[in-house]
């Protein structure tokens, strides 16, 4: 016996590595070339493979992705990827938002968790890695990266920490998912500088196609 008689205060777990989480759900309707998760790239992998390797290999202990048009391709793709889940998501159409919710609750309460849409071929590892090694307790941490006339936007991915995630689920809805969430909340996004490693330009319109050279869409 020590002869103390005060105890410490618990504290709070160290939390592990994040989950992440890629919202692959759209049809692609306004790029005409079909679901871009199935786009594929120069190297070979779709974008929602690539998406899942730079969440794994960036430091994400596992990926949740969220499906819906073409579902059944998408889950047969990812098929024995080791550490990768599928959700489906029966109203994917109503917008990103339902997706989010979708995946929020797949995952379950508990973790920190790391979002992305598909459509972000710029992201890499190493930005995944960059955010994380960022992150403080009780903060939401996305990436940053510079506009045209010099200003640092919030981009994707974005970390949400564990006491954020049912609020990011709450306030999802339409095709905006958490935007009005971080419009809101401000004070407690940290915006992390990844303009060198990613310009965070998305894939959304023809016109977006020189973002990646687009091989073929995978059936």
């Amino acid at each position: 016996m020590s002869g103390e008689t005060g105890s410490t205060p618990p504290k709070r777990p160290v939390p592990g590595p994040p989950r992440g989480l890629v919202l692959a759900a759209g049809a692609g309707r306004r790029l005409g070339r079909g679901p871009k998760a199935l786009l594929v790239r120069e190297d070979g992998l779709t974008l929602v493979e690539s998406m899942v390797l730079a969440l794994l290999d960036g430091g994400c202990r596992d990926v949740t992705v969220v499906t819906g048009a073409c579902s059944e391709q998408v889950a047969r793709l990812l098929a024995g990827c080791d550490r990768v889940s599928v959700a489906f998501n029966p109203d994917w159409s109503s917008g990103m938002g339902s997706s989010l919710r979708r995946g929020l609750q797949a995952i379950g309460p508990g973790p920190d968790v790391m979002v992305t849409p598909v459509d972000r071929p710029g992201i890499c590892a190493a930005e995944v890695a960059r955010l994380i090694a960022a992150h403080r307790p009780r903060a939401i941490t996305a990436a940053g990266h510079c506009d045209a006339n010099g200003s640092l936007r919030r981009g994707h991915p974005v970390l949400f920490d564990e006491s954020w995630t049912s609020q990011a689920a709450a306030a999802a809805h339409g095709d905006v998912g958490a935007r009005d969430l971080l419009e809101t909340r401000r004070a407690v996004v940290d915006l992390v500088d990844c303009s060198d490693l990613d310009d965070g330009a998305d894939v959304d319109v023809p016109e977006d196609l020189h973002r990646l050279t687009v091989v073929s869409s995978r059936d």
